[in-house]
Parts: C-alpha cells; structure tokens; sequence
C-alpha cells in the first residue's frame, strides 16, 4: 500500500506541473487528485506545484479528514470528494483553462463542433457559477456531470475524471482544445460554425467502443 501510494503521489504531482507546462493553470490554480483505496491524494493549497516533495504528501478520506500531511489539501477538496463518492473516477483533474473559462461564460453547454465530445460522454455541460471551494459549486458540478465525464464550471475552468490521471488529464486536454476550435470558427465575421447532429454523436461513441488497440 505504502508504494501504491508513493508512486500514485508522483504520477500527481508530475500531472499537476503538466497542467503548468501546458498552460492550462496559471500559478497555483487548479488541483489534481488520485484514489488509492481508501484514500483520495491531493494538491495542496496554494503551493506551487514544482516545490513538491514525497514529503508534501496530502492525503484525506472520502469523508475529507485529513490522513496524511501538514499541507492543508486544495480548497476545491469538496468537487473532488463528490466525484469519488458519486462515480468510479480513480483521478480528477481541474483547471483554469483559458479557451474553456472563455467559453463557459458565453453557453450552457459546449456546442458540438467535434465529435471528441463523445469521449467525454456527449454535448459538455456548464455546471451554475457558485463560490470556488463551496459545496455549492461541488453539487452544481456533479448535476453537470451526470452521465458525463467533463464539465465546464461558468466563468472558472473545467473539471475531467478518469480511470487514471493520464485519461483524466488527456479529456482535460480534449476539452480545452475543442472550446478553442468552437471560439476559433466563431470569430469568422459573417460565418457560422456547422456542429454536429446528436445522431451523429451517438455514432461516433458507438465507435468509440472499439477504438485502440485489442487486447
């Protein structure tokens, strides 16, 4: 358990300086977070990310009582731990991303400019605004992820889950690239872009199910 620990906190600590590299958080903003059993690892709050240890580890139950750590645990604790009681996420990811914030304050949902919104289930939702860190926010986000596995949260960033950091992080990515190509064809004056039919969709992830390599 120990070194599923160790190397689960490395993974994290890693995906959250990506989310730096990428440009998809600015500073400390954003968090990640991974399930190992019982217990649910976490950035800290406000501690920049390549400053991390194997001694900062931050660790909490799915109740939120800290197990492990003198760092107090990301403020937006409250979305992870809904995530992990709620469905079978193993990792969460949430960021600032900017061509996503941009787009959750302009729509409800992220129209369907491609068809890689099936890999987040269907057509992204935008969950309410509500106060960052608050369990009103982590029950808005939670509506907007039924039956999905990314959202947008209004005028503050995305949040994605997984069954591992790497696919949680690679639907964050999915997400920011396609508010980028919706707001990028938007600004064309005159012109308007064509979006998929929710048939069409659904025929893409009918695909989707046999997508990747055969085991």
């Amino acid at each position: 358990m120990e070194r599923a620990i160790e190397q689960a906190w490395d993974a994290l600590v890693d995906t959250a300086r990506r989310t730096v590299t990428d440009g998809l958080v600015v500073g400390t903003s954003g968090n990640v977070s991974a399930r190992v059993g019982d217990l649910v690892l976490v950035t800290p709050s406000g501690v920049p990310y390549d400053r991390l240890t194997p001694a900062d580890t931050v660790a909490v139950d799915l109740d939120g009582t800290q197990l492990r750590g003198e760092l107090a645990p990301t403020s937006e604790l409250p979305m992870h731990l809904r995530i992990y009681r709620h469905t079978a996420a193993r990792a969460v990811v949430h960021t600032h991303a900017v061509h996503a914030t941009a787009v959750s304050t302009l729509v409800s949902e992220v129209p369907l400019i491609h068809y890689m919104a099936a890999a987040l289930g269907g057509p992204v939702r935008v969950a309410p605004y509500a106060l960052y860190g608050s369990d009103e926010l982590a029950e808005n986000m939670l509506r907007a992820l039924d039956g999905r596995t990314g959202c947008l949260l209004r005028n503050h960033g995305t949040v994605t889950y997984g069954d591992s950091l790497d696919q949680a992080y690679d639907r964050t990515a999915q997400l920011e690239w396609m508010c980028r190509v919706w707001l990028a064809a938007g600004s064309v004056p005159g012109l308007s872009p064509s979006l998929l039919s929710p048939a069409e969709l659904d025929e893409v992830a009918e695909k989707f199910r046999g997508y990747g390599q055969r085991r």
